[in-house]
């Protein structure tokens, strides 16, 4: 009976690395489903009122057939930190080292990447968010390690921007917690069949974290007579406004 258990097992093995390719393009669908399908139980639910059986119930798939790409549902929450925050930490990071930018021109593609990181699978930093508290251990830590990492590459491109003199002297911190939370909100809000597109919720996005530290929301590198000039206009505007005595 044993030798028997084991060559089913050994089989069923075979044929999933066969349909799926063993980390091939079906593979790699397969677990886009899987945690597409779990994040929308989990924030539905609740991490603690779903089951793996829920998840596979809900993917028509036998139980079993999950264990080839997850071991348990701590197992998909682990996994989602791998991708939120820990990758976003990582991409944010190399855009920061960059020497070739300026300061704004890294915040506006530190917003893109990651609001088109958001939008790309919507709903999953939501639930990750909603069941932080299922997380230990190892995991907990590197989630709070990352998130941390996140807020600080931000931050670190906003006082480089103050620094610089492109960015209002603002306090970085807050600054920084207030794009972050602007972007992250996108997974509450953002449907992918319906109003604009991903990439143009980014870009919006993106020109308004800039707009909202530049001066005025000139461009940077305006020349100062430029915005003087500017600044005397607006003057006119508003004294022609005021009333005769």
């Amino acid at each position: 009976m044993a030798g028997g258990k084991k060559v089913r097992r050994s089989g069923t093995r075979a044929a999933n690395q066969a349909t799926n390719g063993d980390g091939g393009p079906r593979s790699a669908l397969m677990e886009q489903r899987l945690f597409d399908v779990a994040s929308k139980l989990f924030t539905e639910r609740g991490f603690g009122d779903t089951s793996l059986q829920d998840v596979a119930d809900a993917m028509g798939v036998s139980r079993p057939a999950l264990y080839y790409y997850v071991k348990s549902k701590e197992d998909i929450l682990a996994r989602l930190v791998e991708e939120f925050p820990l990758r976003d930490a990582e991409r944010l990071r190399q855009i920061h080292e960059r020497t070739d930018m300026s300061a704004a021109e890294k915040l506006r593609e530190i917003v893109r990447i990651h609001v088109t990181h958001l939008t790309a699978v919507p709903g999953r930093l939501q639930m990750l968010d909603r069941n932080e508290n299922h997380l230990s251990g190892t995991v907990a830590e590197s989630h709070a390690k990352a998130k941390r990492a996140v807020l600080g590459e931000i931050r670190g491109v906003i006082d480089e921007g103050i620094a610089s003199g492109e960015f209002r002297p603002v306090d970085a911190r807050s600054a920084a917690l207030g794009i972050l939370g602007m972007c992250n909100w996108v997974s509450w809000w953002f449907e992918p069949d319906a109003g604009p597109r991903g990439e143009e919720v980014a870009a919006t996005l993106a020109e308004m974290a800039q707009n909202s530290l530049t001066v005025a929301g000139e461009p940077n590198g305006a020349d100062p007579r430029d915005l003087l000039a500017k600044m005397r206009e607006e003057i006119d505007r508003l004294d022609a406004m005021l009333p005769e005595d």
